[in-house]
């Protein structure tokens, strides 16, 4: 009914009555411009009053002012990371010359960034925000996976270390590595010679070390005893020491053997006194070192021309 109604207005120039056009757009316009004007005074008296309609306005200002708050402590976090990141660095640096001192190969960068290397996408837990605060959470999300897989490396490469240096502690107590008797010996006695009593050449697969009979004779590191006693070629009393790793040592030629088979020795036990049984032409101690069957020179494995008597007392000025 309202759809059909029409207003007219007198209009004293033409003395008649004329219609007015649009009047409902016209009404609909003004309740909406005094409506507006309505909310705007509503809102703005709310406003003075300290939100009294229970709007919610406090509240948006104060979720504004927590958001601005948590922006900065994530930034203040990533900032800290960051300097993690540099310690973490660091910690890569030592942790290659420990494993240079623990005789591994160094973790190269190829091999540090395919293993904290990341992909690109988006973490999950960020993904609904967006603009600054969404960028700031990613950055902080990806260095913390970062450092985290980072972590993982070291700690790997660390508990490595950590069992080669306990692997290295064993292997070198039982590695051949004093003088076995003090004495004088040749350097160049390793190798094809003129044998002293037959006088033909043969190879000599070991040391000489020549001294009194009855001069103390040690075991070179730790092992157990394979054999002691009077043997049947040439070399007469002797011991042989099973050290483990594939290291054994021999001494020959000797006047008194001082320890059984299977008996465990420690570097720098004594085992015998040195005579001249066998087929030599004076009294000495020969002395190898054999690594998986295979014979070495002995003055290798020499360290520093340290013989038992200083070993232990070097041994004793570290402990």
């Amino acid at each position: 009914m309202l759809r059909n109604m029409r207003i007219f207005v007198f209009s004293k120039s033409s003395l008649d009555f004329r219609e007015v056009r649009f009047f409902r757009t016209k009404v609909l316009a003004s309740g909406l411009l005094i409506g507006a004007l309505a909310l705007t005074a509503t809102i703005l008296i709310n406003h003075s009053a300290n939100d009294i309609l229970g709007l919610g306005y406090s509240s948006f200002s104060v979720l504004t002012a927590e958001n601005r708050m948590l922006k900065e402590r994530i930034q203040e976090f990533s900032d800290r990371m960051e300097a993690l990141e540099r310690g973490v660095d660091q910690l890569y640096v030592r942790g290659n010359e420990l494993r240079l001192l623990a005789d591994l190969e160094s973790i190269d960068e190829d091999t540090r960034r395919a293993a904290v290397g990341g992909g690109t996408m988006l973490p999950a837990s960020s993904a609904f925000l967006t603009g600054e605060a969404g960028e700031i959470l990613d950055n902080a999300q990806r260095l913390i996976e970062k450092l985290s897989r980072e972590v993982r490396l070291q700690h790997s490469s660390y508990s490595q270390i950590t069992r080669k240096f306990q692997y290295n502690e064993k292997f070198f107590a039982h590695l051949p590595a004093i003088k076995p008797m003090g004495g004088y010996y040749s350097i160049n006695a390793f190798g094809m010679r003129i044998h002293p009593v037959l006088r033909v050449y043969r190879m000599h697969s070991g040391v000489d070390i020549t001294n009194d009979i009855g001069t103390k004779v040690y075991a070179t590191a730790d092992g157990v005893i394979r054999y002691a006693g009077r043997t049947n070629g040439g070399y007469g009393i002797a011991v042989e020491i099973s050290h483990g790793y594939g290291y054994a040592t021999f001494y020959a030629h000797l006047s008194k053997v001082l320890v059984r088979r299977g008996q465990t020795v420690k570097r720098g036990e004594l085992i015998a006194l040195s005579g001249r049984s066998g087929l030599v032409s004076g009294p000495h101690l020969h002395y190898e070192v054999r690594l998986n069957g295979v014979k070495q020179n002995p003055v290798d494995y020499f360290f520093d021309d340290l013989d038992a008597a200083r070993y232990r007392l070097q041994l004793a000025k570290a402990q």
